[in-house]
């Protein structure tokens, strides 16, 4: 029996990529999961692949959808073990042209609305001495021109990931972070917005760029996510992941 049998999990953006493999492979280990995400026919496909998934729409960006988003989990399984603050945004958007709609997107993804759902499940965490997993990025910690905004929003997880670890451990709560490289998730055409001969270009260059010579797969990043949560990783807090083929060395 998996030491997360019966753990129940909440993991944003579990529609596609990181966040659908994140919440399949908890599942398959025993694990109760809500995945959240802002179109409902992904989510209820992804829920339809296992019985112990059950999905909810709501928006990360959204301040209101966080209380509803642990109410559900709540309703749905009883409590919470593990949030997983996987849903994120992004934009290749050079200086010259980001508009403050554009940099308020981003972070409202991803700085605002794990801080909002952390928030929010943290009474329901205390009770099972649980874990918050935030997924982060290489470009949390590595510069890339025309990344600006959405690098400098994952450094900005990466730091809150840092200070939660410290300011919850007397609540027996753990938080870390997983830092994933380029993964084959279509963020380049979605998230990023490129076209798909773009798109290609780019994964070429990462490939060639990555000292292990190959893009990720969600289940690269999956496996280290539930890893974290495993009740034998309890000595670990406060760090950050680099799960990227060797790419934040270079």
């Amino acid at each position: 029996m998996s030491a997360l049998n019966d753990k129940i999990v909440i993991v944003t953006g579990g529609s596609s990529g990181i966040g659908r493999a994140t919440a399949l492979s908890f599942a398959e280990r025993g694990a109760k999961v809500l995945i959240t995400g802002r179109r409902a026919a992904p989510l209820e496909a992804v829920a339809a692949l296992h019985p112990h998934i059950v999905a909810v729409v709501a928006d990360a960006a959204a301040p209101g959808d966080a209380a509803r988003t642990v109410a559900k989990a709540i309703t749905s399984w009883g409590g919470l073990d593990v949030l997983v603050n996987n849903a994120g945004a992004g934009a290749i958007l050079p200086l010259a042209s980001a508009t403050a709609e554009q940099i308020t997107a981003i972070l409202a993804v991803n700085v605002l609305g794990p801080s909002l759902l952390a928030a929010e499940a943290l009474p329901h965490l205390a009770r099972t001495k649980g874990t918050i997993v935030n997924v982060s990025s290489t470009f949390g910690h590595r510069p890339a021109a025309g990344l600006s905004h959405y690098a400098a929003s994952k450094a900005a997880l990466e730091q809150l990931t840092r200070c939660w670890a410290l300011e919850l451990a007397p609540q027996g709560i753990r938080v870390n972070a997983v830092a994933p490289g380029p993964t084959e998730s279509g963020a380049l055409t979605g998230m990023m917005g490129l076209s798909l001969q773009d798109a290609a270009a780019v994964q070429d260059q990462e490939r060639e760029r990555i000292p292990l010579k190959r893009r990720g797969n969600p289940d690269d990043v999956a496996r280290w996510i539930v890893e974290l949560a495993e009740p034998a990783s309890n000595w670990v807090t406060g760090q950050v992941i680099a799960v990227d083929g060797g790419l934040g060395l270079t």
